[in-house]
């Protein structure tokens, strides 16, 4: 397993050097557009090749889900990759992206990395084995007090329709935390409950690729991360919870009622 890891924290570095070359050269290249406010660039896509080219020499049996290309099927091992999260930060040079990989074995996660290539951050997990920070251990904040939390979430923007639904359970959360915050990378936000730099995260319509390498790191560092009904099952849901057990449990009080599961986004696969 630790060499899964290896290879894995080996890929995303190269990955992050295509990605900042890009950016120091403030050259994205081509922009395409997948959605509304949903882009894909050069560096995406030069991004995900490169982990992809690295995973596939080194593990040539196992499988992808990666977000700009790669559809493989589950079972097995299965690598689930987003190449730079963050790409509409990356665009406009907003210094908050990263890069997302994950491994899993028959939908079980085994592995995660999060990789923040500005702050030269290296977010790593294995199933079981706890969560690091450049090789340090990290836990989750032991926040209770909901009104001195601060919690993260981002805007359903694969799902523009939802908004009503969002803002509904945005003002639920926003009347119950001391602090609510809107970065733009689901990844990174994920990583930074983590390590207790926030106490609790909330988003709609979420990709795996956004969130798996964040779930299994959030869960390795104690907290818990689940979908809105609080099944720890669903997070590919993509209607993500996650915080220390308490500012979770806060989250999933505050939104329940205002996120009825009939009314949720579906899967983005």
């Amino acid at each position: 397993m630790h060499h899964f890891l290896q290879e894995a924290m080996t890929a995303a570095r190269t990955a992050a050097e295509i990605i900042l070359d890009h950016y120091h050269r403030h050259a994205t290249g081509q922009i395409d557009k997948k959605g509304a406010a949903d882009f894909v660039t050069q560096a995406d896509r030069a991004a995900e090749e490169a982990i992809m080219d690295h995973l596939g020499r080194k593990f040539p049996d196992h499988r992808f889900l990666a977000e700009e290309s790669a559809r493989d099927r589950t079972g097995g091992r299965r690598w689930i990759i987003d190449p730079l999260d963050g790409t509409t930060n990356f665009i406009h040079g907003y210094p908050m992206f990263a890069v997302s990989i994950a491994l899993e074995n028959d939908g079980q996660l085994l592995l995660g990395v999060v990789y923040d290539p500005l702050r030269d951050e290296m977010f790593a997990a294995q199933s079981g084995r706890g969560a690091w920070l450049n090789d340090q251990p990290i836990q989750v904040s032991a926040v209770s007090d909901p009104l001195t939390a601060l919690v993260a979430t981002g805007f359903p923007f694969r799902n523009r329709d939802k908004i009503d639904l969002y803002l509904a359970g945005f003002k639920r959360v926003f009347l119950r935390v001391g602090g609510l915050r809107r970065a733009g990378s689901a990844a990174l936000d994920l990583v930074h409950v983590a390590c207790g730099r926030l106490d609790g995260f909330f988003e709609l319509g979420l990709a795996p690729w956004d969130v798996a390498a964040g779930t299994l790191i959030i869960g390795e560092a104690g907290g818990k991360i689940t979908d809105v009904g609080g099944d720890p099952d669903k997070v590919y849901s993509g209607n993500v919870v996650g915080g220390n057990p308490i500012i979770h449990e806060v989250l999933l009080e505050a939104l329940q009622p205002a996120w009825p599961s009939d009314k949720l986004p579906t899967g983005t696969l």
